[in-house]
């Protein structure tokens, strides 16, 4: 009876065992060589990282980094952008040149070439950042950030006509425009160049009560090629949009006649000194400086200005139409701030 019970080698059971058997063999080989072929890897890429500065890699590198190691690509974005962050553009077009050349996943090349043309609008190659983005809607019209990148473009090469174009294909994407428009009409009337510079400061006073952001743009155009009708309709103003504008201003390009006839503009002159008429300010700043002109001790306070971006929060040192963070449009705020007497950036732009 103990015959009945021992396996013959010949049994079904015994090849069942043995093939589960060698694919577990197999499994266990594969998977250990798969571990083992990790583990190289990572400490490979550990070793390239530990011989360069993170930032510092050189083109190549991010190349086998993503080709040889399997790196992930986000991964291999972040280090590339070190450069962006770095100012060196070059270096970073350099990458994403590189890396187009093997990236063959379409949503992954579409965020290269947007990114390369990012790249070369914060380098100033515009031409070479309107042909990318160009090229991206060719394969996908309903790209916002490039058709806003090629709204930025247009504005800033006077392509006007070709700006409004997009403006109509965002506003078919439900996109909010109206403050472009508006932005864009004014952009247009300025660097119009057959309109005189009397009918486009008559146009843009009529486009003055659309947006009390065109404030500023407006303001500054008229004090530097109408001042006369700049006075004249100084009332329109919230003067505080614009008081650095204001505070820069030579004393004999001033209508006194007009700052007697408002206060804020009194309080403006007497903490600048060129007159003596304010005691004090609702203004805190303007209020501090009227003080100590006003006292017998010597102070060397002045007032300074820092523009920050409604929208993002960052500072600016001068005053941009576009945010160069956030690059929403019409968003800084002028503010005020007491300090000491400092070079006046704007008036060397």
């Amino acid at each position: 009876m103990a015959d009945d019970i021992i396996f013959d080698y010949r049994d079904p059971l015994i090849g069942v065992i043995t093939i589960f058997l060698l694919i577990f063999i197999a499994s266990f080989v594969t998977y250990s060589l798969s571990i083992y072929n990790e583990r190289k890897s990572r400490k490979e890429y550990r070793k390239l990282l530990e011989r360069f500065e993170l930032g510092n890699l050189k083109e190549d590198d991010y190349i086998h980094l993503y080709s040889t190691y399997n790196l992930p690509f986000d991964s291999i974005i972040l280090l590339a952008s070190s450069f962006l962050h770095k100012g060196q553009h070059n270096k970073a077009i350099s990458v994403y040149l590189a890396l187009l050349e093997h990236v063959k996943e379409p949503i992954k090349k579409e965020e290269l070439l947007e990114l390369l043309g990012e790249a070369y609008f914060k380098s100033g190659m515009l031409q070479r950042s309107k042909d990318i983005f160009l090229k991206i809607l060719k394969f996908n019209p309903r790209n916002k950030i490039a058709l806003h990148k090629l709204l930025f473009i247009f504005q800033h090469l006077n392509e006007f006509k070709r700006a409004d174009e997009v403006l109509d294909a965002l506003d078919e994407l439900d996109e909010n425009t109206k403050k472009e428009r508006i932005y864009l009409q004014v952009l247009t009337t300025i660097n119009d160049p057959i309109m005189s510079f009397e009918k486009k400061s008559v146009s843009l006073l009529e486009t003055l009560t659309m947006n009390e952001k065109l404030e500023r743009v407006i303001a500054e155009f008229l004090i530097k090629f109408n001042k006369e009708l700049f006075w004249k309709n100084i009332d329109r103003f919230n003067v505080m949009n614009f008081i650095d504008l204001l505070w820069y201003l030579d004393f004999e390009d001033i209508n006194w006649e007009k700052v007697n006839q408002k206060v804020i503009l009194e309080d403006i002159y007497s903490a600048k000194g060129y007159i003596d008429k304010s005691v004090k300010s609702d203004n805190f700043e303007l209020n501090i400086l009227i003080a100590l002109k006003n006292s017998t001790t010597p102070s060397e306070l002045d007032l300074n200005f820092e523009f920050i971006c409604e929208k993002c929060k960052k500072n600016h040192p001068i005053y941009e139409s576009r945010c160069p963070h956030c690059e929403s449009t019409l968003s800084f705020i002028v503010e005020p701030k007491l300090g000491k007497a400092t070079l006046n950036l704007a008036s060397l732009l």
